[in-house]
């Protein structure tokens, strides 16, 4: 923490503002961050710069625990996560039992609110963040389990036998936030022992639960419970992305083309297959590719897909359009009027010839009916040098490729701070 003496307070109402500042400040620059680890074209400097700047905020804050907390408890009422992250910090730095008891009550009001909370509790040291895990574990609130649970989570800490009570609890079964990130945990720590709980689950008429499940199976070397993510990839849903993520890493590539082909009968389904497609690597698909470069609604996410197979930075090696002067960066369909996706706002426009020309110089060196990642067959070593290096949509699928394929590596959390206090 900021070493920096607190300031002396003659007049402490002259300095509320500047408490209030600061916890908008930190607030901020959360949500800031919270929009960038989904981003194409941030890197993990990037991120460490934002999470200077929130450390700065907070540390600020902290040279007063009366007037920091005064500001944050106003803040709260405002129900927005980032408040609710800095708030937590605040409260649990400073030891204060009512004050933390204060954060946990408004940060469980709201699904949006929560992640706020859960952030706050993968930001902070062992020192200051385990007592509570162990306390959340141990009450008899559901809710609170459910932090806790949430909280090993985002730290990738292992419960130990807390896990396995959650999974065979009546109550705790009911509890769906509960059990399903209890199935989810399961997979994130490779937790063996556990399978026969995920088994049960897997069968769960209700959606999340069944996928949850499935989801940890795969993780866990199951891969044949692939088969019930079909539906989840083929239809839209909360669970679509994910599913699509993890389905066409594990199935056989001649099982990944017959489920492209089906969804390409529906061109509601464009987005989807380019997705697939690029998640599966097979470099049979990029000349299909390169000609949806030519439609100024898919040409990004094309981009995209086509980078994830070959590893051409399209930016690096100037096979991008670059954009006019006063030309927005998204640049809605002149004969429908609408605007690009919003995942697509930061990726690079292809120049289709550029990108045609190269394939035809370089393609042969791709052996199609093989998978790659970012241009090269897929090994633990190049998944793992991509981790660190690549953007951060990159990061989640190194790691995600990686837990797949290495029965020695747990799922790295992509999303998780920098530098660890």
């Amino acid at each position: 923490m900021d070493s920096t003496p607190p300031p002396r307070m003659h007049n402490a109402a002259a300095y509320s503002g500047l408490y209030g500042q600061l916890v908008t400040q930190a607030a901020f620059t959360w949500w800031r961050r919270s929009l960038a680890i989904e981003q194409p074209h941030i890197t993990l400097a990037d991120i460490l710069a934002l999470e200077q700047r929130i450390a700065a905020s907070l540390n600020g804050l902290m040279t007063s625990v009366e007037l920091g907390w005064e500001s944050c408890e106003a803040a709260l009422a405002l129900g927005e996560p980032g408040e609710q992250f800095t708030a937590t910090v605040v409260a649990l730095r400073s030891h204060d039992v009512r004050h933390i008891q204060a954060v946990v009550e408004s940060g469980l009001k709201s699904e949006q609110v929560t992640t706020g909370l859960i952030s706050a509790f993968g930001w902070l040291g062992s020192d200051i963040i385990s007592p509570w895990i162990v306390k959340f574990l141990n009450g008899k609130d559901l809710n609170h389990k459910d932090l806790g649970i949430a909280a090993c989570s985002v730290r990738r800490a292992d419960p130990g036998e807390k896990l396995n009570e959650i999974l065979k609890r009546e109550d705790c079964r009911q509890h769906i936030p509960l059990y399903t990130r209890a199935l989810r945990l399961v997979g994130e720590l490779r937790r063996l022992d556990l399978i026969t709980a995920l088994h049960a689950a897997a069968i769960s008429p209700e959606p999340s639960i069944a996928f949850w499940a499935n989801w940890s199976l795969i993780l866990l070397g199951q891969h044949a419970a692939v088969k019930p993510l079909q539906s989840l990839v083929f239809n839209r849903g909360p669970h679509q992305a994910r599913a699509l993520q993890m389905a066409f890493r594990v199935l056989p590539i001649g099982s990944a083309q017959e489920w492209i082909s089906t969804l390409s009968k529906d061109p509601v389904n464009v987005r989807t297959v380019i997705t697939a497609t690029g998640v599966l690597g097979d470099p049979h698909a990029v000349n299909w590719l390169i000609g949806k470069m030519a439609d100024p609604l898919l040409a990004r996410l094309a981009g995209e897909a086509f980078t994830n197979i070959t590893g051409v930075d399209l930016v690096k090696y100037r096979l991008h359009q670059e954009p006019r002067v006063g030309q927005p960066a998204i640049t809605p369909d002149e004969s429908i009027g609408t605007p690009l996706h919003p995942e697509d706002e930061n990726l690079p426009l292809p120049d289709v010839d550029k990108v045609a020309a190269l394939w035809r110089h370089h393609g042969s060196n791709f052996m199609v009916g093989r998978r790659y990642f970012l241009g090269k067959p897929i090994t633990p070593e190049w998944l793992k040098s991509w981790i660190p290096e690549g953007t951060m949509r990159q990061r989640h699928a190194a790691a995600l490729e990686l837990a797949l394929i290495d029965p020695n590596s747990r799922l790295a959390n992509t999303r998780a701070k920098v530098v660890n206090e």
